[in-house]
């Protein structure tokens, strides 16, 4: 089997390996340091919608609504970066992320530097072969109804990720729930959470080219509208661990996002929107049980632009970073930046497509890709999210 970058073994630390997270944009881990991102775009006071239970949040950790209204949100000084898992505040701000916005949205401006990772005692597989990512066809929503774009706001400016609509147990075919990247929603250790966090599903469904897109509708972008966070949860691991890179925090790193239309008085959820959504597998079947999983995601880092869907099957093998962590599922994939949070899918338990991982890390070279293998603290997050909207 060709190898692309040093082989991973079971009882040898690895040399010269880079692992990243492979969200689109800067990821500099202190960035946090910096008091203000640049200003990207200016939203008139009227275009925000901030519950009541939202302006409480935020009372309590100091921040002035009004002032977050006219741009307090730029303000990235550690102090008012919240970080706590339940500390999480997401305002709308309708028309924030406009096609030129979500267009732009940025890739890394530099490469990552070469980083050692060791203490792998685990069981790791060889390095798979690398996997050409396929496009996939147009209309995505005929092909891949489930997945979309992530945007969100950090210290350096917007960036991107992917995701993917999956069902909600509280609600049979009515699921605003959306399952991504630990790191597309938090900075990790360094930091707290994102900001102006929003789904687009089937992001430019018609796979227009980049110049194309340069005059494209806001409606031809994202057909079927831009879907903010309610509300979101990604383990206490990443938290805790998480890092841009050498992979630490990635077999904890998902997240479950709750979403609500940006315009509000529509009474279908994001399921019905679309027109499907994923069940998710928890405990999947280990490595040898599985024939093939393909992840989907918008890559966004060079050879790709971030502007189209790609997909890429391959027989996963393992990866293991630490021996006391969970074993990661790997797959041989070209995709780039960008595509970190999309969906990884298999057949589940009762042989119909289940999501049983997400894109976490890989090399800067590009070549693999890693995901984490959904287990019970997975599940714990799954289940709050679902619960605490129930009765909704």
């Amino acid at each position: 089997m060709r190898s692309i970058r040093p082989l991973l073994t079971a009882a040898s630390a690895v040399a010269a390996l880079t692992l990243t997270v492979t969200a689109c944009g800067p990821s500099e881990d202190n960035a946090g340091d910096k008091p203000s991102a640049p200003a990207t775009a200016q939203s008139p006071a009227d275009k925000i919608k901030i519950p009541a239970d939202l302006k409480e949040r935020l009372k309590e950790h100091g921040i002035d609504v009004d002032k977050w209204r006219d741009g307090e949100w730029k303000n990235w000084d550690r102090d008012t970066w919240l970080r706590e898992a339940k500390d999480f505040v997401n305002p709308i701000i309708e028309g924030l992320w406009d096609p030129d916005r979500m267009r732009d949205a940025e890739r890394p401006d530099k490469p990552v530097e070469e980083e050692d990772i060791s203490g792998d005692e685990g069981v790791t597989d060889p390095t798979p072969a690398v996997v050409r990512a396929k496009a996939v066809d147009a209309k995505y929503h005929a092909n891949a109804p489930e997945s979309g774009k992530v945007f969100f706001d950090g210290p350096e400016g917007s960036m991107v990720c992917s995701a993917t609509v999956v069902q909600d147990p509280a609600h049979p075919g009515k699921s605003n729930m959306v399952w991504t990247a630990g790191h597309c929603v938090h900075k990790g250790k360094k930091g707290g959470w994102y900001r102006n966090i929003a789904f687009v599903p089937s992001y430019n469904d018609s796979a227009l080219s980049t110049s194309a897109l340069e005059q494209a509708t806001r409606e031809q972008i994202a057909p079927y509208g831009v879907w903010w966070a309610d509300w979101v949860k990604t383990s206490d691991q990443w938290i805790a661990q998480g890092a841009s890179t050498g992979g630490a925090g990635a077999p904890y790193d998902f997240a479950v996002i709750k979403v609500t239309p940006e315009k509000g008085g529509t009474a279908k959820s994001l399921e019905e929107t679309v027109g499907s959504a994923l069940p998710v597998e928890f405990n999947a079947p280990a490595v040898p049980k599985i024939a093939s999983m393909t992840a989907t995601g918008y890559p966004a880092a060079a050879p790709y632009d971030g502007q189209r869907m790609f997909q890429c099957a391959d027989k996963p093998g393992r990866l293991s970073l630490k021996a006391e962590q969970p074993t990661m599922y790997r797959i041989g994939c070209s995709m780039t930046g960008g595509s970190s949070g999309g969906g990884w899918v298999a057949k589940g338990a009762d042989g119909k497509p289940a999501l049983v991982s997400n894109t976490s890390i890989g090399p800067s070279s590009a070549g693999w890709l890693a995901g984490p293998r959904l287990g019970a603290e997975a599940k714990s997050i799954f289940q709050d999210v679902s619960k605490k909207y129930a009765g909704q």
